[in-house]
């Protein structure tokens, strides 16, 4: 991703956004939040501290981190 396209996406404002946990996760709060932004972009931060800037991945980023987690890569 260049940099013009990944500033986009940091400059999305999020204030408004959904964000959800993951369905195993069992409610002790040590979870990752995500958020849906446009063209598949997804927001991710940390429930416990949930005024902390969040990470912003692209959608081929995404999948690549999501796959590198299923194929244990990660």
């Amino acid at each position: 991703m260049n940099d013009v396209r990944k500033a986009e996406l940091y400059a999305f404002d999020l204030s408004a956004a959904a964000w959800r946990k993951a369905s195993a996760s069992a409610g002790e709060n040590n979870c990752v939040e995500i958020a849906d932004l446009p063209n598949g972009a997804v927001a991710v931060r940390d429930s416990k501290n949930p005024g902390r800037e969040p990470l912003r991945f692209d959608a081929l980023e995404w999948a690549a981190f999501r796959e590198g987690i299923i194929t244990g890569e990660l």
